[in-house]
Protein backbone atom coordinates (compact mmCIF):
# COMPACT_ATOMS: atom_id res chain seq x y z
CA UNK A 1 0.00 0.00 0.00
CA UNK A 2 1.63 3.12 -0.67
CA UNK A 3 1.29 6.13 1.76
CA UNK A 4 -0.70 8.12 -0.67
CA UNK A 5 -3.81 5.83 -0.18
CA UNK A 6 -3.59 5.45 3.77
CA UNK A 7 -6.75 7.93 4.26
CA UNK A 8 -9.02 5.82 2.17
CA UNK A 9 -7.65 3.06 3.19
CA UNK A 10 -8.74 3.86 6.91
CA UNK A 11 -12.29 4.44 5.30
CA UNK A 12 -12.58 1.07 5.46
CA UNK A 13 -10.17 -0.51 8.06
CA UNK A 14 -11.36 1.91 10.56
CA UNK A 15 -11.76 -0.92 13.23
CA UNK A 16 -8.35 -1.84 14.62
CA UNK A 17 -6.63 -3.85 16.33
CA UNK A 18 -3.69 -2.08 18.24
CA UNK A 19 -0.55 -3.76 18.64
CA UNK A 20 -0.09 -5.55 22.01
CA UNK A 21 2.89 -6.59 23.12
CA UNK A 22 2.38 -10.39 24.70
CA UNK A 23 -0.97 -10.57 23.24
CA UNK A 24 -1.66 -9.79 19.47
CA UNK A 25 0.04 -12.98 18.01
CA UNK A 26 -1.38 -14.96 15.08
CA UNK A 27 -4.11 -16.78 16.86
CA UNK A 28 -5.27 -13.74 18.52
CA UNK A 29 -5.26 -11.89 15.55
CA UNK A 30 -7.15 -14.43 13.42
CA UNK A 31 -9.55 -14.63 16.08
CA UNK A 32 -10.13 -10.74 16.57
CA UNK A 33 -10.14 -10.57 12.37
CA UNK A 34 -12.97 -12.58 12.35
CA UNK A 35 -15.22 -11.07 14.59
CA UNK A 36 -14.60 -8.04 12.89
CA UNK A 37 -11.13 -6.24 13.42
CA UNK A 38 -10.78 -4.69 10.31
CA UNK A 39 -7.16 -4.47 10.66
CA UNK A 40 -4.67 -5.72 13.16
CA UNK A 41 -1.21 -4.85 14.20
CA UNK A 42 0.97 -7.77 15.81
CA UNK A 43 3.08 -7.32 19.14
CA UNK A 44 5.76 -4.66 19.36
CA UNK A 45 8.97 -5.56 17.88
CA UNK A 46 12.65 -4.11 19.08
CA UNK A 47 14.54 -2.49 16.25
CA UNK A 48 17.49 -3.61 18.84
CA UNK A 49 16.53 -7.27 18.44
CA UNK A 50 16.25 -6.91 14.75
CA UNK A 51 19.73 -5.77 14.61
CA UNK A 52 20.90 -8.35 16.65
CA UNK A 53 18.79 -10.71 13.96
CA UNK A 54 17.07 -12.16 17.49
CA UNK A 55 14.89 -15.36 15.86
CA UNK A 56 12.69 -14.37 19.33
CA UNK A 57 12.16 -10.64 17.31
CA UNK A 58 11.75 -11.88 13.68
CA UNK A 59 9.05 -14.52 14.87
CA UNK A 60 6.63 -11.59 16.26
CA UNK A 61 6.17 -10.77 12.19
CA UNK A 62 4.93 -13.98 11.13
CA UNK A 63 2.31 -13.33 9.39
CA UNK A 64 -1.53 -15.69 9.64
CA UNK A 65 -2.82 -17.76 6.82
CA UNK A 66 -5.55 -15.64 5.09
CA UNK A 67 -3.90 -12.32 6.91
CA UNK A 68 -3.95 -9.49 3.74
CA UNK A 69 -2.30 -7.17 5.61
CA UNK A 70 -0.93 -6.67 9.43
CA UNK A 71 0.76 -3.99 10.65
CA UNK A 72 4.11 -3.67 12.18
CA UNK A 73 5.13 -1.63 15.24
CA UNK A 74 8.64 -0.99 16.06
CA UNK A 75 10.27 0.57 19.05
CA UNK A 76 13.69 2.49 18.94
CA UNK A 77 15.53 5.44 19.05
CA UNK A 78 18.08 5.90 16.83
CA UNK A 79 17.19 7.04 13.27
CA UNK A 80 19.93 4.82 11.53
CA UNK A 81 19.17 1.95 12.98
CA UNK A 82 15.40 2.51 12.83
CA UNK A 83 15.23 2.84 8.97
CA UNK A 84 17.50 -0.27 8.09
CA UNK A 85 15.34 -2.20 10.68
CA UNK A 86 12.22 -0.90 8.35
CA UNK A 87 13.21 -1.59 5.56
CA UNK A 88 14.39 -5.12 6.37
CA UNK A 89 10.69 -5.70 7.54
CA UNK A 90 9.35 -4.26 4.92
CA UNK A 91 11.57 -6.75 2.76
CA UNK A 92 10.78 -10.08 4.86
CA UNK A 93 7.13 -8.98 5.05
CA UNK A 94 7.08 -8.13 1.64
CA UNK A 95 2.78 -7.45 -0.04
CA UNK A 96 1.74 -8.81 3.88
CA UNK A 97 2.99 -5.24 5.41
CA UNK A 98 0.01 -3.12 5.73
CA UNK A 99 2.79 -0.01 7.46
CA UNK A 100 5.74 0.25 9.99
CA UNK A 101 4.31 2.25 12.83
CA UNK A 102 6.52 3.93 15.05
CA UNK A 103 6.19 3.21 19.28
CA UNK A 104 6.47 6.57 20.92
CA UNK A 105 3.95 5.81 23.51
CA UNK A 106 5.01 2.50 25.76
CA UNK A 107 4.92 3.76 28.83
CA UNK A 108 6.68 0.05 30.68
CA UNK A 109 10.26 1.42 32.38
CA UNK A 110 12.11 -0.96 31.10
CA UNK A 111 11.29 0.59 27.45
CA UNK A 112 11.50 4.03 28.45
CA UNK A 113 14.64 3.92 30.42
CA UNK A 114 16.52 3.22 27.46
CA UNK A 115 14.90 6.27 25.35
CA UNK A 116 12.73 4.50 23.40
CA UNK A 117 8.56 4.13 23.57
CA UNK A 118 6.88 7.08 25.22
CA UNK A 119 10.70 8.60 26.06
CA UNK A 120 11.04 9.79 22.64
CA UNK A 121 7.98 12.55 23.41
CA UNK A 122 10.89 14.10 25.44
CA UNK A 123 13.22 14.25 22.55
CA UNK A 124 10.75 15.90 19.71
CA UNK A 125 13.76 16.20 17.33
CA UNK A 126 14.94 12.90 18.06
CA UNK A 127 11.43 11.76 17.11
CA UNK A 128 11.24 13.68 13.79
CA UNK A 129 14.73 12.34 12.84
CA UNK A 130 13.42 8.81 12.93
CA UNK A 131 10.11 9.51 11.29
CA UNK A 132 12.22 10.88 8.53
CA UNK A 133 14.62 8.34 7.96
CA UNK A 134 12.16 5.37 8.06
CA UNK A 135 10.37 7.45 5.55
CA UNK A 136 13.43 7.70 3.15
CA UNK A 137 13.96 3.97 3.90
CA UNK A 138 10.31 2.20 2.93
CA UNK A 139 7.63 2.33 0.46
CA UNK A 140 4.77 1.73 2.61
CA UNK A 141 2.96 4.43 5.25
CA UNK A 142 5.20 5.08 8.32
CA UNK A 143 2.35 6.54 11.35
CA UNK A 144 3.44 6.92 14.80
CA UNK A 145 1.62 5.95 17.89
CA UNK A 146 1.90 8.22 20.92
CA UNK A 147 0.47 9.83 24.13
CA UNK A 148 -1.22 12.54 25.36
CA UNK A 149 2.73 13.58 26.60
CA UNK A 150 5.32 12.13 28.99
CA UNK A 151 4.61 14.05 31.89
CA UNK A 152 1.31 14.65 33.66
CA UNK A 153 -0.22 17.85 32.58
CA UNK A 154 2.48 18.68 29.84
CA UNK A 155 0.34 17.78 26.48
CA UNK A 156 2.34 17.54 23.95
CA UNK A 157 1.16 15.64 21.25
CA UNK A 158 -0.71 18.41 19.35
CA UNK A 159 2.73 19.82 18.76
CA UNK A 160 4.61 17.08 18.40
CA UNK A 161 2.29 15.34 15.84
CA UNK A 162 2.37 18.54 13.59
CA UNK A 163 6.46 18.11 13.74
CA UNK A 164 5.89 14.67 13.13
CA UNK A 165 3.32 15.36 9.72
CA UNK A 166 6.50 17.20 8.62
CA UNK A 167 8.51 14.66 8.91
CA UNK A 168 6.54 12.72 6.74
CA UNK A 169 4.33 10.61 9.28
CA UNK A 170 1.11 9.54 7.26
CA UNK A 171 -1.24 9.29 9.97
CA UNK A 172 -1.16 9.69 14.03
CA UNK A 173 -3.00 7.35 16.77
CA UNK A 174 -3.52 9.24 20.26
CA UNK A 175 -3.74 7.60 23.43
CA UNK A 176 -5.15 10.00 25.45
CA UNK A 177 -2.94 9.47 28.64
CA UNK A 178 0.11 10.51 29.90
CA UNK A 179 3.43 8.15 29.99
CA UNK A 180 3.20 8.91 33.49
CA UNK A 181 -0.09 7.51 33.68
CA UNK A 182 0.69 4.17 33.03
CA UNK A 183 -2.92 2.83 32.32
CA UNK A 184 -4.33 4.52 35.54
CA UNK A 185 -7.29 7.25 35.21
CA UNK A 186 -8.82 7.96 32.38
CA UNK A 187 -8.20 8.62 28.82
CA UNK A 188 -8.53 12.49 27.68
CA UNK A 189 -10.22 11.92 24.56
CA UNK A 190 -10.19 15.86 23.78
CA UNK A 191 -6.60 15.59 23.59
CA UNK A 192 -7.35 13.25 20.00
CA UNK A 193 -9.76 16.17 19.10
CA UNK A 194 -6.54 18.27 19.72
CA UNK A 195 -4.24 16.80 17.41
CA UNK A 196 -6.81 16.67 14.82
CA UNK A 197 -7.25 20.02 14.77
CA UNK A 198 -3.16 20.23 14.32
CA UNK A 199 -2.75 18.29 11.28
CA UNK A 200 -3.96 17.46 8.15
CA UNK A 201 -3.12 13.90 8.33
CA UNK A 202 -5.70 10.87 9.91
CA UNK A 203 -5.60 10.75 13.18
CA UNK A 204 -6.71 7.27 15.09
CA UNK A 205 -8.09 7.26 18.42
CA UNK A 206 -6.90 5.28 21.26
CA UNK A 207 -7.83 4.77 24.91
CA UNK A 208 -10.68 3.51 26.77
CA UNK A 209 -12.84 2.03 23.72
CA UNK A 210 -14.66 -0.76 26.11
CA UNK A 211 -17.64 -1.15 23.54
CA UNK A 212 -19.89 -0.29 20.64
CA UNK A 213 -21.45 2.71 22.46
CA UNK A 214 -17.68 4.31 23.54
CA UNK A 215 -16.37 3.80 20.59
CA UNK A 216 -19.40 5.98 18.59
CA UNK A 217 -18.78 8.83 21.15
CA UNK A 218 -14.86 8.68 20.61
CA UNK A 219 -15.92 9.53 17.08
CA UNK A 220 -18.28 12.04 18.06
CA UNK A 221 -16.28 13.68 20.76
CA UNK A 222 -13.11 13.74 18.66
CA UNK A 223 -13.43 13.57 14.21
CA UNK A 224 -10.86 10.86 14.38
CA UNK A 225 -10.74 8.91 11.43
CA UNK A 226 -10.40 5.46 12.82
CA UNK A 227 -10.56 4.10 16.39
CA UNK A 228 -7.63 1.60 17.92
CA UNK A 229 -9.30 -0.67 20.58
CA UNK A 230 -6.37 -2.56 23.19
CA UNK A 231 -7.76 -4.01 26.08
CA UNK A 232 -10.93 -4.16 25.29
CA UNK A 233 -10.40 -7.45 22.96
CA UNK A 234 -9.02 -8.92 25.76
CA UNK A 235 -11.25 -11.85 25.91
CA UNK A 236 -13.65 -9.64 23.95
CA UNK A 237 -12.89 -10.02 20.18
CA UNK A 238 -16.46 -9.91 19.86
CA UNK A 239 -16.06 -5.82 20.62
CA UNK A 240 -14.81 -5.50 16.84
CA UNK A 241 -18.32 -5.88 15.06
CA UNK A 242 -20.07 -4.36 17.76
CA UNK A 243 -18.08 -1.28 16.89
CA UNK A 244 -17.90 -1.59 13.20
CA UNK A 245 -21.58 -1.88 13.20
CA UNK A 246 -22.17 1.22 15.72
CA UNK A 247 -19.77 3.47 13.17
CA UNK A 248 -21.53 2.34 9.79
CA UNK A 249 -25.01 3.22 11.86
CA UNK A 250 -25.88 -0.75 11.53
CA UNK A 251 -27.67 -2.63 14.39
CA UNK A 252 -25.32 -3.40 16.61
CA UNK A 253 -24.74 -7.60 17.61
CA UNK A 254 -25.69 -8.91 20.61
CA UNK A 255 -22.95 -9.12 23.74
CA UNK A 256 -21.78 -12.99 23.52
CA UNK A 257 -23.30 -15.63 25.86
CA UNK A 258 -21.26 -17.34 28.51
CA UNK A 259 -21.65 -20.31 26.43
CA UNK A 260 -20.55 -18.64 23.41
CA UNK A 261 -17.97 -16.99 25.21
CA UNK A 262 -16.42 -20.65 26.42
CA UNK A 263 -16.56 -21.82 22.86
CA UNK A 264 -14.25 -19.24 21.98
CA UNK A 265 -11.93 -20.05 24.17
CA UNK A 266 -11.87 -23.42 23.46
CA UNK A 267 -11.70 -22.61 20.09
CA UNK A 268 -8.11 -20.18 21.04
CA UNK A 269 -6.23 -22.94 22.99
CA UNK A 270 -7.20 -25.08 20.09
CA UNK A 271 -5.71 -22.76 17.45
CA UNK A 272 -2.49 -22.09 20.32
CA UNK A 273 -1.39 -25.85 20.42
CA UNK A 274 -1.62 -26.26 16.58
CA UNK A 275 0.29 -23.83 15.97
CA UNK A 276 3.97 -24.55 15.24
CA UNK A 277 5.59 -21.89 17.35
CA UNK A 278 3.61 -20.45 20.35
CA UNK A 279 3.59 -22.11 23.24
CA UNK A 280 0.06 -22.85 24.75
CA UNK A 281 0.82 -21.16 28.38
CA UNK A 282 -0.16 -18.11 26.58
CA UNK A 283 -3.82 -19.56 27.35
CA UNK A 284 -3.90 -18.82 30.58
CA UNK A 285 -3.82 -15.15 30.42
CA UNK A 286 -6.56 -15.69 27.13
CA UNK A 287 -8.67 -17.91 29.31
CA UNK A 288 -8.91 -16.41 32.51
CA UNK A 289 -9.86 -12.82 30.11
CA UNK A 290 -12.77 -14.97 28.04
CA UNK A 291 -14.22 -15.90 31.48
CA UNK A 292 -14.13 -12.97 33.06
CA UNK A 293 -17.10 -12.00 35.40
CA UNK A 294 -18.84 -15.58 34.47
CA UNK A 295 -19.43 -17.38 38.09
CA UNK A 296 -16.83 -19.94 39.11
CA UNK A 297 -14.25 -17.43 37.41
CA UNK A 298 -12.11 -16.60 40.19
CA UNK A 299 -12.07 -20.42 40.88
CA UNK A 300 -10.83 -21.03 37.70
CA UNK A 301 -8.26 -18.48 37.38
CA UNK A 302 -6.20 -20.29 39.37
CA UNK A 303 -6.67 -23.43 37.70
CA UNK A 304 -5.64 -22.23 34.55
CA UNK A 305 -2.36 -21.32 35.62
CA UNK A 306 -1.57 -25.30 36.53
CA UNK A 307 -2.96 -26.40 32.46
CA UNK A 308 -0.59 -27.60 30.52
CA UNK A 309 -2.19 -28.93 27.88
CA UNK A 310 -5.79 -28.28 25.50
CA UNK A 311 -7.65 -31.06 27.83
CA UNK A 312 -6.55 -29.27 31.08
CA UNK A 313 -8.14 -26.18 29.63
CA UNK A 314 -11.11 -28.08 28.67
CA UNK A 315 -11.59 -29.70 31.84
CA UNK A 316 -11.89 -26.39 33.40
CA UNK A 317 -14.41 -24.89 30.84
CA UNK A 318 -16.31 -28.50 31.23
CA UNK A 319 -15.98 -27.52 35.01
CA UNK A 320 -17.26 -23.43 34.11
CA UNK A 321 -20.13 -24.75 31.52
CA UNK A 322 -21.16 -26.27 34.88
CA UNK A 323 -22.24 -22.94 36.47
CA UNK A 324 -23.21 -22.04 33.35
CA UNK A 325 -26.15 -24.65 33.16
CA UNK A 326 -27.06 -24.20 36.39
CA UNK A 327 -27.86 -20.03 36.04
CA UNK A 328 -29.63 -21.05 33.06
CA UNK A 329 -32.23 -23.71 34.52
Amino acid sequence: MKPSAYRQFLQTHNVILAPMAGVGDVVFRRICEAHGATYAFGEMISAKGLAYNSQKTQELLRVAPGEALVGAQLFGHEPEEMAREAYWVQEHMGAHLGEININMGCPVHKVVKKGDGAAMMKTPDVAADVVSAIVDAVDVPVTVKMRRGYFTDQETAPDLAKRLEAAGACAITIHGRYATQLYRGSADWGCIARVKAAVDIPVIGNGDIVDAASAKEMVAQTGCDAVMIARGAEGNPWIFEQVAAALSGRPIPAKPTAKERIACAREHARMLDADPVLPLSRMRKQASWYVRGLPGAAAARGKFNQCSSVADYNKVFDELMHYVDEESV
